[in-house]
């Protein structure tokens, strides 16, 4: 209970802040708030997956800090709105895209997933993607090619990842990095847009997931058999 209050409170404080350093903290919650619950099964891969899952976020909220750290020492300002330099604003998208799993700083996302359960799975999928979004609808994209880059990097690897793959949480991670691929694009013109396709990206994941849990599908095989 005490950690998905944690996880909760840091969304919160993410949704909430308007300064880089409390965006910053609030994301840092999350992913220490996200960690005992993935390996709370005791089981390697479930190890293996945190493991891997908390260098990625480390590795992208110490990028979010050197870029916000950065913008404030270029233009002495640390509100999110106000972002104006050019490479600033290109690190923390990055940061941002490694802390969704946007291609091509995507490859952690199918081998984290495949090593938890579902339900903590769904969480990842779901829960976890609020706050960095957030976060991307508030930054003036002054560089469009680099989200037409990302979106389109994005939806190619999803597409072509799938295919080919029986485990059902890599196809649901793949799916996802497809569908972060056509949001990605759009969010330079028309936010709300984005915000309603991840909503319904959302809705599909709980219903996918929650069905898979049910059947207590992790395969192709069990899937054709319930």
């Amino acid at each position: 209970a005490t950690l998905l209050f944690g996880l909760g409170l840091g969304t919160t404080i993410t949704f909430a802040s308007s300064h880089w350093l409390l965006a910053w903290m609030g994301l840092e919650m999350n992913t220490l708030a996200i960690i005992p619950i993935m390996a709370q099964q005791h089981h390697p891969r479930a190890v293996e997956a945190t493991t891997k899952y908390f260098l990625t976020q480390a590795t992208a909220a110490a990028m979010l800090l050197f870029a916000s750290t950065t913008n404030a020492w270029l233009t002495g300002q640390w509100d999110i709105l106000q972002m104006s330099h050019p490479l600033p604003i290109t690190m923390i998208t990055l940061a941002l895209a490694l802390k969704v799993g946007l291609a091509p700083v995507h490859s952690w996302l199918p081998e984290v997933l495949q090593g938890l359960d579902l339900t903590t799975g769904l969480r990842l999928s779901t829960w976890q993607k609020l706050a960095p979004f957030a976060l991307l609808l508030q930054i003036r994209h002054i560089n469009p090619t680099l989200l037409i880059l990302l979106g389109l990097k994005s939806t190619l690897v999803g597409g072509w990842g799938g295919l080919n793959q029986t485990q059902l949480r890599k196809i649901l991670a793949y799916s996802s990095i497809a569908h972060l691929g056509w949001m990605i694009p759009v969010l330079q013109f028309s936010p709300s847009l984005t915000l309603l396709t991840l909503l319904t990206y959302f809705l599909m994941t709980l219903t996918t997931f929650l069905l898979f849990k049910i059947n207590e599908s992790t395969n192709v095989n069990t899937l054709a058999t319930s």
